[in-house]
């Protein structure tokens, strides 16, 4: 990575990590970084695709999590060990000053997996709802956009981490959803 983009990076860190640094912020960004905590969410998705689309949303289910499965293992598991970006706070001199709110987190740090995931999740819903709901953008992106920040926050991944993460988890969504326009030309 050039250095002029490592430093921004280390920069932008540190004026999510430390800058902003608040009492609620510290309160609630440990749960929204962590799935457990959207696990509702996911159930509202579930039973409003089944009651309200049947057959074709099971398939929408079906994709959905075919989206963060694909967009999870070949995050953490191809693309991760080839960069082998070392998290914050493992990282020799962002570790002295970073305020790690949570552990730090196994493995690699590019591309932030969790981003990743819910973006794969959110991108894949947009598409597929965009013209029935023209806020679903809004809100997809907000839910996904406040899992990443939450994560640069609680000082395991950096903002270049989270935002690679949404560009390949955008591109795993916009790739279900093309395959469920293929299995579903009409919905």
């Amino acid at each position: 990575m050039p250095d002029t983009l490592l430093q921004l990076d280390r920069h932008l860190f540190y004026f999510i990590n430390h800058d902003l640094t608040n009492a609620f912020f510290d309160c609630i960004m440990p749960y929204l970084r962590n799935p457990k905590f959207w696990i509702p969410l996911y159930v509202f998705i579930i039973g409003f695709c089944v009651w309200r689309y049947k057959k074709t949303g099971v398939i929408i289910i079906v994709l959905l999590a075919l989206s963060a499965g694909f967009a999870d293992f070949t995050s953490a598991s191809m693309i991760k060990p080839l960069v082998k970006r070392v998290r914050p706070c493992r990282d020799e001199l962002v570790s002295k000053t970073d305020i790690n709110r949570v552990g730090c987190g196994t493995g690699y740090s590019f591309p932030s997996t969790h981003a990743t995931d819910h973006f794969a999740m959110a991108f894949f819903m947009i598409l597929l709802f965009h013209k029935k709901w023209q806020w679903i953008w809004l809100w997809g992106i907000l839910w996904a956009g406040v899992i990443c920040f939450a994560q640069v926050y609680v000082g395991v991944h950096y903002p270049i981490d989270v935002i690679g993460g949404a560009i390949y988890g955008m591109l795993v969504g916009l790739l279900f959803a093309l395959l469920f326009k293929k299995l579903r030309p009409h919905f």
